[in-house]
């Protein structure tokens, strides 16, 4: 990590002529980059380092073609010599995505996914012009072969981890046909790949911008707003996704500067729906199904149940009949329900007593009458208070909670914990019984214990909807009050 911190410390020398007031390190996303945020009295950059120097050679000339067009990507303000590391500009942290959750389903959010597909109509088609696709990441095309790979995505991590019987030739003949349908679209032009509400960054006065799209080719443009209003986290609402679309389509109609075959259009786009709907369960089964992480495995029925409802109201435009039966076996209630976690009512009797503590002061005792219960020792995860900082922090200070995410292997450590404590909580909810403990031991109780007790107590409330009672033993006695923050 240091070394990561020199690097873009010394481009920021270099592009400035002095030092940041601060450097903020930025929790990681789903790839290798890193991102800091530096900042000075005049605002504030984005420091990137990537160790894929193919990947920041693209994002940076897709960047700046896109700035030369007055396009809304990010604007490049430097690049270090071999291009590991290089500064941009800070749109912030105000995501399509958080607004929504924050703010649900307003007028003005809508009025922001709107302005969004029109900005994203505007990079598609001006974005294309004079865009050297040589130098895409991958392919310089979406086509036959990338449906291909997202199908079978879904085929290797889902569908067949499902242990149900079909014919494989079958569906690979469909797999095949339904591909070169989706190839021959007569729109083709630069495609983002990932635009998704998290990747679009909205500003106080409102503008957005875009952000993450170094994965982008030429390919039809129906597949990034299938991206966009289908994201199972975003969960729009089915009128939204039909006035969305429309909306997407009258922008995109006045840039091409001819009729738009609306009908066709669609249909196509249905299909680019699909893709994207079991590209995404494909992503939830690998990391779920095989790699084992909890919060992947409860976004499962939510993706299932936006499989059902497209299947059971559009229509793709070609037949594929094995598909189809795959399909339909996948969003069977079975299914769905051995994905969907129990949740508790207000009846449910189980309270789960989530506890933090010091080995040094022994382990809590269940006085319920029951005795058993969870025991975690926290004391193989890296100590944040060895860290002079830190020693008179606990783990609801943002910087230990930063230090744990970003240093440790805590969220490792912590999606074993979730498999574990996940299996009774749910026969603990079926079978009526009142109690259960889980406490979670480090050296002093106050950094990695505290953290891991909130992040339980979230994770056992957002997927059984249970009672919790939490105890912070050591942090109570020493009457900290920090309330409990609301994501990890």
């Amino acid at each position: 990590m240091q070394s990561m911190i020199d690097a873009v410390l010394q481009l920021f020398n270099e592009w400035s002529g002095k030092a940041p007031q601060r450097l903020e390190v930025l929790p990681q996303s789903g790839s290798e980059r890193r991102y800091f945020r530096l900042h000075e009295n005049e605002g504030s950059v984005i420091g990137t380092y990537g160790p894929n120097i193919k990947e920041n050679e693209t994002f940076i000339y897709f960047s700046q073609h896109f700035k030369e067009k007055n396009l809304p990507g990010s604007r490049i303000l430097a690049v270090n010599d071999d291009s590991s590391v290089y500064l941009q500009e800070d749109f912030g942290d105000r995501s399509l995505l958080k607004i929504l959750e924050t703010e649900k389903f307003t007028g003005t959010v809508y009025s922001l996914f709107k302005k969004s597909l029109e900005a994203l109509a505007e990079l598609q088609v001006k974005g294309d012009e004079g865009l050297n696709y040589n130098l895409c990441l991958t392919n310089a095309e979406f086509g036959k072969q990338a449906i291909l790979a997202d199908l079978l995505y879904f085929k290797y991590y889902f569908l067949d981890a499902l242990r149900r019987p079909y014919d494989k030739q079958k569906l690979i003949d469909d797999f095949e046909a339904l591909s070169n349908y989706l190839t021959r679209t007569e729109y083709k032009y630069f495609m983002f790949r990932d635009f998704q509400s998290r990747n679009i960054l909205v500003k106080e006065e409102g503008t957005v911008h875009f952000i993450d799209y170094q994965g982008g080719m030429k390919g039809a443009p129906q597949y990034d707003v299938a991206s966009m209003l289908w994201q199972a986290r975003a969960n729009l609402p089915d009128i939204w996704k039909e006035n969305l679309l429309s909306d997407y389509m009258n922008a995109f109609e006045l840039l091409i500067d001819s009729p738009l075959d609306r009908n066709v259009f669609r249909s196509q786009y249905n299909g680019y729906v699909l893709i994207r709907l079991l590209q995404v369960l494909g992503a939830y089964g690998f990391r779920g199904l095989f790699e084992r992480k909890a919060q992947f495995l409860t976004s499962i029925p939510l993706a299932l149940k936006n499989l059902k409802w497209f299947l059971e109201n559009q229509a793709l435009g070609i037949a594929v009949p094995e598909f189809r039966r795959v399909l339909n076996l996948c969003i069977g209630d079975d299914v769905i329900e051995q994905f969907t976690p129990v949740q508790a009512t207000e009846q449910t009797p189980l309270v789960i007593k989530v506890n933090s503590f010091s080995y040094r002061k022994g382990i809590p005792v269940d006085d319920s009458g029951n005795g058993g219960g969870f025991v975690f020792d926290c004391r193989g995860i890296l100590n944040p208070g060895r860290i002079d900082e830190f020693k008179m922090m606990h783990g609801r200070d943002k910087k230990v909670m930063d230090y744990i995410e970003q240093q440790t292997k805590m969220t490792e450590f912590l999606n074993s914990v979730f498999d574990i404590v996940d299996i009774s909580a749910a026969e603990y909810i079926k079978r009526g019984f009142k109690s259960l403990m889980v406490s979670f031991g480090c050296t002093g109780g106050q950094h990695r214990s505290v953290y891991a007790a909130d992040a339980l107590t979230r994770h056992l409330r957002n997927k059984f909807n249970v009672k919790i009672e939490l105890k912070h033993c050591v942090q109570e006695e020493k009457n900290w009050s920090n309330p409990m923050p609301e994501n990890n």
